[in-house]
C-alpha cells in the first residue's frame, strides 16, 4: 500500500515570521542535542552559505531537517540546490535539497525544552491537564462571590 500523503512542511511567510522545532534526533551533537528547542527564523535563500545550520524540507522523509549547509548550487533565479550533512553523521545526507525563497535557520536553541514541549503536546498528558483546568474554572464560577459589607453609620 502506498504510503500516506504528508502535509508539506511549514514554509517562512511574513504571517509566520518563526517556527519553533524539537529536535528529535543527535544528528547535530554536540552542537545541538536531541531534546532542545530550536526557533527559526526566516532567511533569504540567497544568504545561505557554507557552514550555515538551516532547515530544509526533506524529498526523502517530507519533514524539515536541520543539518549545516555543504555547498549551495544556484540553479535557477532564486532556487538553489543545497548539499547537508549532521555534524555528528559521518556521510552528507542522501539526497540534495532545493531552497527558494526564505529558509529557516535556527536563532534560538533552548536546551531540553523540545522534550518538554513534546510531551505536555501528547494526548495522553494535554487532555487531562485541559479537563483539570477546565474543572478549576467551573469551580472558580460556581463559588458565589463574598457578601459585600455594608457600613453601619452610627
Amino acid at each position: 500500500a502506498p504510503a500516506p500523503a504528508r502535509a508539506p512542511p511549514r514554509r517562512p511567510t511574513a504571517a509566520r515570521p518563526t517556527t519553533p522545532r524539537a529536535v528529535t534526533s543527535g544528528a547535530m551533537e554536540p552542537g545541538i542535542m536531541t531534546g532542545d528547542l530550536l526557533v527559526a527564523r526566516p532567511v533569504p535563500a540567497a544568504d545561505l552559505a557554507v557552514g550555515d545550520v538551516v532547515s530544509l524540507p526533506s524529498e526523502l522523509t517530507g519533514d524539515l531537517v536541520t543539518h549545516r549547509v555543504e555547498a549551495v548550487e544556484q540553479t535557477g533565479d532564486d532556487r538553489y540546490t543545497v548539499s547537508m550533512k549532521g555534524d555528528n553523521n559521518a556521510y552528507a545526507d542522501a539526497l540534495d535539497y532545493t531552497a527558494s525563497g526564505d529558509v529557516w535557520k535556527p536563532a534560538v536553541q533552548l536546551a531540553g525544552w523540545g522534550t518538554a514541549i513534546v510531551r505536555l503536546t501528547t494526548p495522553a498528558v494535554a487532555v487531562p491537564l485541559l479537563v483539570g483546568l477546565l474543572g478549576l474554572l467551573g469551580l472558580t464560577l460556581l463559588v458565589p462571590p463574598a457578601p459585600r459589607r455594608v457600613p453601619v453609620r452610627r
